[in-house]
């Protein structure tokens, strides 16, 4: 009778044994994801069956102190080839240190500065995408981060549903342009505050431009490239510029990324114009400009790899 009871307290033991191995692989199971964080041993990684998008459990990163975490995967790619990476997201409470935009919960490739937008404070479940050239690379990080390469936030977030998709060049020849409009420019440039506005005859010749645009881009294509256009007049002023030396002062995607990105988001716009005011008599030599740079290519279709 003894040796039955044993025998019944020790399986007892062992079936409790597997079930708590079994449950803390369940939470803590990366698959084939690296975690990594700027400041180590700050970010929690946990495996999440309770708030999650589809069947399979989310992937929740938590910083309850300013850190960069992320997990990532290295994955081949063929060389100057167009990719999409898609991912749903949630947050709560993520909070960039000083305000930064371009950090938050976001898809990036690491050790690079392509990436996507960035989900701030509390937001139910979204989806957002990360479009990259490899150029020259044969594999590279993909990376599911909350902070960035700009900096660092607190806060929770849980990723689900990644995809990730090659892209082939459509031959659809309708575009789908947008035109943002900056009304008013607030920047610091060298110490010295410069402020702009733009005029209504501005806005009149810009709107003129997009209009000649539309018919001369289909004269000089012979008719590859069909231009529709949506044009938006932003009144909150862009109070912030990116610098190069090669290309100046010039509008960088985090510069304007809280001030389009909910238009962008419900919109698939395949180019995208930002026209601001960068100088007039008083100010015509304060803001340093050498060239310009583009922020938005797409044209293309996509074939889900994974």
């Amino acid at each position: 009778m003894k040796i039955k009871i044993v025998n019944i307290t020790s399986w007892i033991i062992i079936i409790m044994i597997l079930i708590l191995a079994f449950n803390f692989y369940k939470h803590n199971n990366f698959n084939e994801f690296i975690r990594s964080e700027m400041n180590l041993h700050t970010s929690e990684f946990k495996r999440d069956s309770e708030t999650k998008y589809s069947k399979t459990d989310s992937y929740r990163i938590t910083s309850n102190t300013k850190n960069d975490a992320t997990i990532y995967k290295k994955v081949k790619v063929e060389k100057n080839t167009p990719y999409k990476v898609t991912c749903m997201v949630k947050t709560e409470n993520v909070i960039p240190e000083n305000e930064i935009s371009g950090v938050g919960a976001q898809i990036s490739i690491i050790g690079t500065t392509e990436k996507s937008i960035a989900i701030t404070g509390t937001q139910e479940w979204q989806k957002i995408e990360m479009i990259f050239n490899s150029k020259d690379r044969e594999e590279v990080d993909i990376g599911f981060r909350l902070g960035g390469y700009l900096g660092e936030c607190t806060g929770t977030a849980w990723f689900s549903d990644f995809t990730f998709e090659e892209g082939t060049l459509s031959q659809n020849n309708n575009w789908r342009f947008a035109c943002f409009i900056f009304e008013n420019t607030d920047v610091t440039i060298n110490g010295k505050n410069v402020k702009l506005s733009m005029t209504d005859t501005d806005i009149f010749d810009i709107r003129d431009t997009m209009k000649r645009f539309r018919t001369t881009i289909r004269e000089i294509s012979n008719s590859k490239i069909i231009a529709d256009y949506d044009t938006y007049i932003v009144r909150e002023p862009i109070n912030k510029l990116s610098y190069d030396q090669e290309f100046g002062y010039y509008v960088s995607a985090e510069d304007i990324e809280n001030s389009i990105k909910d238009i962008v988001k419900e919109n698939e716009y395949d180019h995208i114009f930002v026209v601001i005011r960068l100088g007039d008599e008083e100010h015509k030599n304060d803001i340093q400009i050498n060239d310009w740079i583009g922020l938005r290519f797409n044209g293309l279709l996509w074939h889900r790899i994974f």
